[in-house]
């Protein structure tokens, strides 16, 4: 048997492409395999936003070289967005790669790979982001029995100054609609109970589609699907989140109360460099009209710190937009100069000193912040979708997410549910008894429809 082995870094986008990459590698009768060494292919599907990430890739794209050296029949292959961005400099780099494929790629694997099979004398380099955006009849392994990713399009086309995802993934391309609903209700016949959107910006769904959905009727059709418990999306942008998504949030009972919405800065300078088209003013007032509408909403957010210019008066402002906001969590990240963005040719770039002592302020902040709002849980009971078994290995121990998305871990004390693993998939109700900064704890109170 053939064993594949798939490392995938980077977003959301990148795992669901990889999924579709493991598809059809199980299409074609391979095996997936978690030891690196026993594996008759290997692909790395990368990310380019942050240079760290980069230099992780190339690294780990060393130790599969020497692999090969060792094991000469191993195909070797890198996609995704450095593939997209780097492809000239991945050959030089690598030279005992055999596969270089974009994103756009991704599901037409397959072919690439029987290509490769029928002259493996030739590496095979394609990174058309040109080809047409279309999921259908594509093999697919989902990371979960219960949740899927689901594409709803590809793309971006908001070219905020320090991003590069625009020139790796190429131009907003949305999915036909009844292509979405027909996979979703699929899913829901199979027995997943939960969705989750992806797009570089879901609130654009729709915008290149003439007469058809817009994400805000897309998000209520699929409401209606029977057998979908929640449905989530990410990422929606500020500048085009507006106060009929929070409305269609509150009436779609399988919507879950999660709004992931990058701000990336609290200073309206920085907002204006990085070319985010909204602000300060503008971010505050969406907050505002979530809290009214969606009053149990959790709120998270990205925030770069170190943007080129960036002043301690600017800095400034964000961490007062932390303290004001309250967000529920917040992934908090370094600015990365990547080439062939308008932000790599800014002056007065930041020292990474400065970086990493603002960048850890900010961390802290945050963790002040998310271990008082999850200690307000304390003691009230909360509804969950089961995920799993406790990967720590206590007896009788599960863990699942909230509506809101926070994880907790729980232990089953009912006998119904010993030892069996039958409670994943099913909607329980924890009753909270701790909490930290990044989890709730708890113990089983009752299971929804029994």
């Amino acid at each position: 048997m053939f064993k594949y082995y798939i490392k995938t870094f980077g977003c959301q986008m990148n795992v669901n492409d990889s999924e579709f990459i493991a598809g059809q590698l199980e299409d074609m009768g391979y095996e997936v395999t978690a030891d690196i060494n026993q594996a008759n292919i290997v692909i790395l599907n990368t990310c380019c936003v942050r240079k760290k990430v980069e230099h992780k890739i190339y690294s780990m794209a060393g130790k599969v070289s020497q692999l090969k050296l060792e094991k000469p029949g191993l195909i070797f292959g890198i996609c995704g967005c450095l593939a997209q961005k780097e492809k000239e400099n991945i050959q030089k780099k690598i030279p005992l790669i055999d596969l270089i494929f974009g994103p756009s790629q991704a599901t037409s694997f397959k072919v690439i790979l029987k290509q490769f099979l029928l002259n493996k004398e030739r590496k095979i380099i394609n990174c058309d982001n040109r080809k047409q955006f279309s999921l259908q009849n594509i093999p697919i392994k989902h990371h979960s029995p219960i949740s899927a990713f689901i594409q709803i399009m590809k793309g971006c086309n908001n070219f905020c100054s320090y991003c590069i995802v625009p020139y790796t993934r190429g131009p907003e391309e949305s999915r036909p609609p009844e292509e979405i609903l027909y996979e979703i209700k699929k899913l829901a016949n199979s027995g997943y109970k939960e969705i989750f959107l992806l797009g570089q910006n879901v609130n654009s769904y729709g915008n290149d589609i003439i007469n058809h959905d817009d994400f805000l009727t897309l998000l209520l059709k699929i409401n209606e699907i029977e057998g979908i418990e929640r449905i989530r999306f990410t990422t929606s942008h500020p500048k085009d989140f507006n106060l009929d998504l929070i409305k269609v949030i509150k009436k779609g009972k399988k919507i879950c109360e999660h709004i992931h919405l990058p701000m990336q800065s609290g200073s309206d300078n920085i907002l204006k460099k990085m070319n985010r088209k909204y602000d300060m003013k503008q971010y505050y007032q969406i907050i505002k009209h979530i809290r009214k509408n969606i009053p149990n909403a959790s709120i998270t957010t990205d925030v770069m710190v170190g943007f080129p210019g960036e002043t301690e008066e600017d800095f400034g402002f964000t961490v007062q937009a932390f303290k004001d906001i309250q967000f529920d969590s917040a992934y908090t990240f370094i600015y990365s100069n990547r080439e062939k963005t308008l932000a790599s040719l800014f002056n007065r770039q930041i020292s990474l000193q400065i970086k990493k002592e603002r960048l850890w302020k900010l961390i802290e902040l945050q963790k002040d912040i998310s271990i008082k709002k999850n200690q307000q849980i304390i003691g009230k009971t909360v509804e969950i979708l089961v995920e799993n078994i406790s990967k720590k290995g206590v007896k009788h121990q599960y863990w699942g997410k909230t509506r809101t998305n926070k994880v907790v871990v729980f232990l089953n004390k009912c006998d119904e549910y010993e030892g069996n693993g039958s409670l994943i998939g099913k909607l329980a109700y924890i009753n909270i008894q701790r909490a930290d900064a990044f989890t709730l704890y708890g113990e089983l109170v009752d299971v929804k429809n029994r």
